[in-house]
Parts: structure tokens; C-alpha cells; sequence
């Protein structure tokens, strides 16, 4: 394409976004709003998945061993763990690193079990990571079958629980994302189109001199774009100051050590590129729907 025509092309499409005057307004009203709630489910859904992962990575299985099993048995258990394709880690807890855990865990209370140092009544265990954190369930019930294994605890009825949440949160975030974004496609492509049925005639004798079908198109391609454009200027000034308050306010107050949000930069950097992305992708796809449906030349 001529940067001549190129030209052309760009200062028709300015001019339909100042002709067609309200609906436009309408039109980057709409996507303006798709994008608030596009960009607020996103960064909902990105740290909902970001600290899910970080639960998932934090998964372990213990397992407790027989007490009545010996220093051989116990050594061919972690090598038996260890050659399992699932296991990431493998770590053994003697029962007196159990107990000085266990004390320490409890604060004041844990000096209840000191009495019980002399005489540990608790069992050595392997502190096991599975290489897919999805995996646990599979793993666990892998080491729970071996010999000599008392007991094998990995919080089955949470983990379950957590990786269910994140599966559904995901999913209806993406599905809330995407009929948000086809409603905005489609006020932009009827707004596409109002333009060309008002210029029917100037496109009728534009087709009669010569002109191809793409040089007719351009311009409308390019008022979609700027559609698009348009409408993402608030939501990321919103991202931009809204996450930022966040982190800087919220992300202080919470005591909870599982709810960490993602580090603005470059999370917010980010998030607000892939809003101008999809706002441009949005108004270009409505474009595209109204010159495939409405131009007839």
C-alpha cells in the first residue's frame, strides 16, 4: 500500500469517526465499559490463578512410616518414592524433627509436648512434591500402597477443592470475557454499518470509476480500529491507578500469607497492553463483520 493512499485511508477513517457523530459515541461508550469489565475480570482471574498456583506449589504429601520398620526398609522406601515418575522431591523427616516441628508450630502450647521427647511416640515420614501438582491425588496413592507405609496425608478433601475453584474460575472468567467482547463487536459492527449504508451512493460511484474492494474497506477498518483505540483509554487508566492502589494499599493489610497479588510492574504494564490489543481487535473484528455482511460492491 502507497503511504499516499495509506494516508487517504486513515484520514477517512477519522473523518466517519467525527461524521457518524453519537454513534460513535455509543459505539466507544460500549467497548469503554467491555473493557472496565474485561480488565477487571482479567485481574481477578490472573491473581485467583497466581495464588492458586502458589497453593498448588506448596502441596506435599506426608508419609508416615511403620514404626515397627527398620533403617532398611526405611532407606529402600525412599528409593522406591524417589523412582516414581510423578515425584518431584523427596525428603525424609526423622520422628525428632517431627516433634521439634510440632513444638515449635504450636507457640506456648507446644511446650505440652516436650515431656515427649525422652520417649518420641511419633514416626519418621517422607515429605513428598509431585512434579504436576494435579498429580497429588495419583501420588499419594502410589506411596500409600508400598510396605511399611502407616499412613499417607495430603489434605485430599482441600486439594481437591482448590484445583476444582481454580478449574471454574477460569472457565467462567473466559466465558464472562467473551460474551463481553462479542457485545462490544457487535454495537461496533452495527455502527460500521450505518456508515456504509449512509454512503451507499459514494461507494456505488467509487466501485463504478475503479475502485477495488480493499480501497473501499480500508477506511472502515481503520474507523473500527480507532473504535477500539478510543474505548481502551479509560479502562487503562483505570487498570494503571486502580491496581496500583491495590498493591500499594491493600496488598499491606492482608495477613494471610497464600493471598499475594502480582507485582504491578510488570502485571500492570501488561494487562494494559493487552487491553489496547483486544479493544483494537474488537473494533477492527466488528469492521470486518459489517463490510463482509452490508458492503455490497
Amino acid at each position: 500500500m502507497r503511504l499516499r493512499t495509506a494516508k487517504r485511508h486513515v484520514r477517512e477513517g477519522i473523518k466517519n469517526i467525527f461524521r457518524n457523530g453519537w454513534m460513535t459515541i455509543a459505539s466507544v461508550a460500549a467497548v469503554t465499559t467491555t473493557l472496565l469489565l474485561v480488565a477487571a475480570f482479567l485481574a481477578l482471574m490472573l491473581n485467583l490463578n497466581h495464588m492458586a498456583g502458589g497453593l498448588e506449589e506448596d502441596v506435599e504429601i506426608e508419609a508416615l512410616i511403620d514404626v515397627t520398620a527398620n533403617e532398611e526398609e526405611i532407606n529402600e522406601i525412599g528409593s522406591t518414592i524417589k523412582e516414581m515418575d510423578e515425584a518431584a522431591s523427596v525428603k525424609f523427616n526423622s520422628k525428632d524433627e517431627q516433634l521439634e516441628g510440632l513444638i515449635d508450630d504450636m507457640g506456648e502450647e507446644g511446650s505440652t509436648w516436650q515431656m515427649f521427647e525422652q520417649d518420641n511416640p511419633l514416626s519418621h515420614a517422607y515429605i513428598v512434591k509431585a512434579k504436576t501438582p494435579s498429580n497429588t491425588s495419583g501420588l499419594a496413592e502410589q506411596i500409600n500402597n508400598l510396605d511399611n507405609i502407616q499412613e499417607v496425608n495430603y489434605g485430599r478433601d482441600v486439594i481437591q477443592q482448590l484445583f476444582q475453584f481454580n478449574d471454574y474460575a477460569r472457565n467462567i472468567g473466559l466465558v464472562l470475557i467473551a460474551a463481553l467482547v462479542f457485545t462490544a463487536i457487535f454495537l461496533i459492527s452495527n455502527t460500521i454499518k450505518l456508515t456504509i449504508m449512509a454512503r451507499s451512493r459514494e461507494i456505488g460511484i467509487m466501485k463504478l470509476v475503479g475502485a477495488t474492494n480493499g480501497f473501499i474497506r480500508w477506511p472502515f477498518f481503520i474507523e473500527g480500529a480507532l473504535h477500539g483505540i478510543l474505548g481502551s483509554i479509560i479502562p487503562i487508566a483505570a487498570v494503571m491507578s486502580g491496581y496500583h492502589y491495590l498493591v500499594n494499599n491493600l496488598g499491606a493489610q492482608i495477613t494471610y500469607s497464600f493471598v499475594e497479588l502480582l507485582p504491578f510492574n510488570p502485571f500492570a504494564w501488561q494487562l494494559s497492553l493487552l487491553i489496547l490489543l483486544i479493544g483494537t481487535l474488537i473494533g477492527v473484528w466488528g469492521s470486518v463483520m459489517s463490510v463482509r455482511k452490508f458492503l455490497k460492491v
